[in-house]
């Protein structure tokens, strides 16, 4: 694997009241990138950030935000997330009848592409696309609520696709999102991924944010 391991903090479960001051938090702690989960209300049932939050983020951290758009139409929004400071944009193949074109747009608009699988999603629907992505997404809980316990059954998926992978274009990232915390980031870390999205392990961790930050890092190889 030519990727190295990435730790990507989920603003989902951080305290909105003091947020800049929690983004900084991680980023002094180690974490690699900022994940934010942006929920329409209606291809899940939440509603969450929208352009002005990953903006928000953009004048705190040098991280990289790493925006996944969990939203009907993705392609109307691609813009304004962008501009907001986007550095990467994944989209969920679900949302995405025209899913080449709206790979294409992502890079146009100079953020990394990723595409996104929920859980019961066939890994056959993203071969078609491997080539062009920077980031494949795999869902280990069903996207809405953060706090869902992890879904064992996703594991074979991102063996397959580590496989695809690894002859397609080893750069690409296979991230993991949903009930991530030192029990369950190893057996990913094993079925193949090397980007964990991790919430309540980072922001709700006993320890603090920065021990959460660090008890799973531990766990990548030195």
């Amino acid at each position: 694997m030519t990727v190295p391991y990435k730790l990507s903090a989920s603003i989902l479960s951080a305290d909105f009241t003091k947020l800049g001051e929690q983004i900084q938090e991680v980023e002094k702690a180690g974490a690699d990138w900022i994940h934010v989960d942006v929920m329409d209300g209606h291809f899940v049932p939440n509603l969450t950030m929208g352009p002005f939050i990953v903006n928000a983020c953009r004048h705190v951290t040098q991280l990289p935000l790493d925006v996944h758009l969990m939203i009907e139409t993705p392609e109307n929004l691609l813009e304004a997330f962008a501009q907001a400071g986007s550095s990467i944009l994944s989209v969920h193949v679900e949302t995405c009848p025209n899913l080449h074109h709206t790979l294409q747009l992502i890079h146009e608009l100079g953020c990394k592409a990723g595409v996104v699988l929920n859980p019961a999603t066939s890994v056959n629907l993203v071969e078609p696309v491997l080539h062009m992505v920077d980031l494949v997404l795999v869902m280990s809980v069903n996207p809405g609520f953060s706090g869902q316990s992890f879904l064992p059954e996703v594991l074979p998926k991102l063996t397959l696709l580590r496989h695809d992978i690894e002859k397609i274009n080893p750069s690409i990232f296979l991230e993991i999102d949903g009930g991530i915390n030192s029990s369950t980031l190893p057996l990913a870390l094993n079925a193949g991924a090397n980007v964990f999205v991790a919430a309540h392990a980072i922001f709700d961790y006993p320890g603090g944010i920065g021990a959460g930050v660090q008890q799973l890092r531990s766990h990548f190889p030195v």
